[in-house]
């Protein structure tokens, strides 16, 4: 069976072209019609002209894909980056001069994420505590709906403009004394769309893309309510022209705001970067060729991508998780699915603009709610509990860093809290970077013994000594000799074994019989009880 699936996979490059051209193009086109409302509604989020987003995932698309070291995943602009770019914008004054200077804090980050690539950083996600990130994701989803919930009710930009987080969710019950009720009655049935349509699977109308599906509702619904005319110009989108609004955006005299130039550049690589790694490791486990992405010829391409959309004035772009979704379900086949998505968002831009101006804003929301609600959904918590209550901690205390503070600090609190319960438990300060790890090759299988800890910020050495071992042998991994195996480590062990055993290898876990589960979850963290 892995023979036949082997020699199925498809060609890349050209031949890949000729060979999945119907599978790709039409893959692209559902993506397409996925991507452009999105894009268009994560763009206003950001507090960047709306047609910007689509400039982003053109250029993911077209360009990106060529590149790009992964074959199924979709680049374009993230949702959960919304937070993190609407935030430069009003670290640096706000509107045309804000967006501008925060073009050029993208650029350089930009280039960071190429350096990522080149200096092989593409593990980079392995070194961070799987808590905190998914706390991180969870609290960039909180943020999404509160600053959503405004434009879903049509208020006045002007009652929440330059608010806090905190401010906007004490405000909300001055939102919705203050909320339009036609506009509002539009992103009430799009927001039931999106969040049902999941449960049409079955059946022929729930194949269409459920953001199209808004659209199909929300514009006709808009017409007879003749919004052009009878409702404030906020309640409707406005792009422009996509010619007009290309030239070189970026200002980079922000640089001389030292501090916060050199915080959103960090914050621009390490989260989209983080991002768009997570996305890719899914995709790849998603792919049903079961093919490994170059996750460094991948943060190149990003980074390349990246550069470009933020001189001509577009949004950072990650590896997109929910297109990428979408794209592989939509039995996409190599690259080319992404390229076309880029093609398809392109030439509906420069033919069909003023239909684009007819998306009420409220629909927008509801599209971006729905993607705040799977970010922050209450299994998020629930699971993360299961796990064990020194995870649901890390979770917690990351999110509500980030919705105090930002997701820089809050992802850092997270992982300080992480260090400390190990220090708690026992770990040794000299394994905290560095495992203890002894690879031996006997009666034709590995012995891989780990001593002291195996932990989140020692895992690279770990993995690294793993990925040394060939293929399609029984693999021992020992540890008997650890005081803490902490979930992290206990998950990408797991991921290891899937495929390992994939490739016709055999992993076995020894040496825990005197280790402490610290939850019932057969994930959870170890620790000794010597």
């Amino acid at each position: 069976m892995k023979t036949t699936q082997k020699n199925q996979v498809p060609k890349d490059g050209w031949a890949g072209l000729k060979e999945n051209f119907t599978a790709d193009a039409s893959a692209g086109f559902v993506v397409f019609l996925l991507a452009m409302p999105l894009s268009l509604g994560i763009a206003k989020a950001s507090d960047f002209p709306p047609i910007m987003g689509l400039v982003t995932a053109i250029i993911g698309g077209i360009l990106v894909s060529v590149i790009s070291g992964s074959r199924l995943t979709v680049k374009g602009p993230a949702a959960g980056l919304i937070v993190v770019v609407a935030g430069a914008v009003a670290a640096f004054g706000g509107g045309e001069t804000g967006w501008k200077l925060a073009l050029g804090a993208m650029v350089v980050a930009g280039l960071v994420q190429v350096l990522f690539g080149l200096f092989k950083f593409g593990k980079l996600v392995d070194i961070f505590p799987l808590s905190a990130i998914h706390g991180m994701l969870a609290a960039i989803g909180i943020l999404i709906i509160v600053k959503q919930i405004p434009v879903f009710l049509d208020v006045n930009p002007d009652l929440y403009k330059g608010m806090t987080t905190v401010a906007m969710i004490t405000s909300i019950p001055s939102f919705f004394a203050n909320f339009d009720p036609r506009a509002t009655l539009i992103g009430a049935y799009s927001l039931a769309i999106m969040l049902g349509w999941p449960y049409l699977k079955g059946f022929v109308l729930g194949k269409i893309p459920a953001p199209l599906m808004v659209l199909v509702v929300a514009i006709p619904s808009e017409l007879a309510m003749d919004f052009a005319h009878t409702q404030p110009p906020y309640a409707l989108l406005h792009i422009g022209n996509l010619m007009d609004s290309i030239s070189f955006n970026a200002d980079f005299s922000g640089v001389l705001q030292t501090g916060i130039f050199i915080k959103y550049v960090i914050m621009f690589a390490l989260i989209g970067s983080l991002e768009s790694l997570l996305t890719v490791k899914a995709i790849d486990l998603a792919d049903p060729f079961r093919r490994k992405s170059n996750t460094n010829k991948d943060l190149i391409a990003v980074g390349v991508g990246n550069t470009l959309s933020a001189l001509l004035g577009g949004l950072p772009m990650i590896s997109e998780v929910a297109r990428s979704s979408a794209n592989v379900s939509q039995g996409a086949k190599t690259r080319w699915a992404n390229f076309f998505h880029g093609i398809f968002l392109l030439v509906f831009v420069l033919v069909a603009t003023p239909v684009i101006e007819m998306i009420p804003n409220s629909a927008l929301a509801a599209m971006l709610i729905t993607v705040g609600i799977k970010l922050a959904h209450p299994k998020e918590f629930i699971y993360t509990f299961r796990l064990g209550k020194e995870q649901l901690a890390i979770f917690l205390v990351t999110i509500v860093f980030t919705l105090v503070e930002d997701l820089l600090v809050g992802i850092a609190a997270g992982v300080v809290l992480k260090m400390i319960l190990h220090l708690i438990s026992g770990t040794p300060i000299t394994s905290f970077f560095k495992a203890t790890i002894q690879v031996s090759f006997t009666n034709n299988h590995y012995l891989v013994e780990i001593g002291q800890a195996a932990i989140f910020s020692n895992y690279l050495g770990i993995k690294r000594k793993l990925e040394e071992i060939p293929s399609g042998f029984v693999v021992r991994i020992d540890l008997k000799n650890t005081k803490l195996v902490d979930h992290s480590v206990m998950e990408n062990l797991y991921r290891f074994e899937q495929e390992y055993s994939e490739n016709g290898g055999t992993v076995q876990l020894i040496g825990l019989e005197n280790h402490k589960p610290l939850s019932e979850h057969f994930l959870a963290g170890r620790k000794s009880n010597s």
